[in-house]
């Protein structure tokens, strides 16, 4: 595998000198300055491409060119957005990028309700609890039924919860969880987001599964044409927040995906720890099922709890098998290889821990600090050298 780094561009703390030092080869990112909606010209990708090239890295994966909420619900100006879209696709591929994760995600990208929670050995993790994300959701936002979406027990938790809180750490509550996290697509004020989620409650599930694999049935002609690998990121956790629908969360998602617009620039990102949140989710299985579309790889581990809670884990250390997880891609390349293909799958550690002085610095990205996914770089790099040697 290409063993990559997620970079956010020229303010990034985490430098592209340091990325080459962390001993990757690629280089995960976006034009995060381009608005979302708007077509990235090309020169504007080649100038980015060419910043990366200069430190001897290669830009592996855009993550991401993101959609708008207009285009997932094809209201307002969708059509436009969408001939921006393909312009986008277009000229990356003329810039000699071939891949591209993108998400369908409605609203809220990928949600965490504590940035730094802290673990046994003093580093700090991301973390969902389930009853802090209920008691904003009933309490404090106040969505409308909210409350017919959990157990009276949960509900009773949260109320505990909530009632236990300051004022400050209500606040940090609603910031981590819609004020935007690293990579994701924009913010909200609690105005705002009740009325987001009304439109894609009413849009539902069906509805909201029609207009992704209409965006498909667009997009991956042009994909094709530009060669251009399109991997969809799943559901960041994989169920449903604030009542809103789901359309890439299991196995069952990702087939009915692939059969809607069968292609193999239509793909999957296999986000180890997205899908291994749900426990019903077999990783290795889905490897095995749908390798030869899974265009790029987040490596992650968390340790699940039964109400839906988690906690990113040590990357060698959690629910996740890891171990046989990377196993079973480097039996996908080998099996690439054998066709005559050339392309090894990029993969990234993903969401490090917060370590020593980076812990509460100004600057450091939720998840992304330098330190701690160095340490998880290292640790599954040592698992693929491993592998790979026992198989020689």
């Amino acid at each position: 595998m290409q063993q990559t780094w997620r970079w956010f561009g020229p303010d990034d703390p985490v430098t592209l000198e340091k990325i080459v030092q962390a001993g990757a080869s690629g280089v995960v990112t976006s034009l995060h300055h381009i608005p979302t909606g708007a077509a990235w010209p090309l020169a504007e990708v080649q100038k980015r491409k060419a910043q990366i090239e200069a430190r001897g890295l290669t830009w592996s994966v855009v993550e991401s060119i993101p959609l708008h909420n207009d285009l997932k619900t094809r209201t307002g100006n969708w059509r436009e957005l969408l001939d921006n879209y393909k312009e986008s696709v277009r000229n990356v591929g003329a810039a000699g990028v071939h891949v591209v994760c993108y998400n369908f995600m409605p609203v809220v990208d990928w949600t965490r309700t504590n940035l730094d929670y802290a673990l046994p050995n003093a580093s700090r993790a991301l973390r969902f609890e389930m009853t802090d994300f209920a008691a904003y959701d009933v309490y404090v936002l106040a969505r409308e039924g909210a409350e017919h979406d959990y157990d009276p027990e949960l509900l009773e938790r949260a109320r505990a919860r909530l009632d236990a809180m300051s004022d400050d750490e209500k606040a940090l509550l609603e910031k981590n969880i819609i004020a935007g996290l690293p990579g994701g697509e924009g913010s909200y004020d609690r105005d705002g987001i009740r009325a987001a989620i009304a439109e894609f409650i009413a849009l539902g599930n069906e509805g909201m599964r029609a207009n992704l694999f209409a965006f498909l049935e667009e997009v991956i002609p042009v994909a094709e044409e530009a060669g251009v690998r399109m991997c969809i990121h799943p559901d960041d956790p994989p169920f449903s927040l604030f009542g809103l629908p789901r359309v890439v969360s299991t196995a069952d998602d990702a087939r009915a995906l692939m059969a809607a617009v069968p292609s193999v620039h239509n793909g999957l990102t296999l986000c180890a720890g997205s899908f291994g949140a749900r426990a019903d989710n077999d990783l290795i299985g889905m490897v095995r099922e749908f390798g030869p579309q899974i265009h790029f790889v987040h490596l992650r581990n968390i340790r699940r709890e039964a109400d839906g809670s988690f906690y990113e884990s040590e990357h060698l250390d959690g629910d996740n098998d890891m171990v046989g997880l990377i196993g079973a891609l480097l039996d996908e390349e080998a099996r690439r290889t054998g066709e005559g293909r050339t392309d090894r799958i990029p993969m990234r550690p993903d969401h490090g821990h917060a370590l020593g002085d980076e812990i509460g610095q100004a600057g450091v990205n939720p998840g992304y600090s330098y330190g701690g996914r160095m340490k998880g770089l290292a640790e599954l790099r040592g698992v693929i050298h491993a592998l790979e040697h026992l198989r020689r």
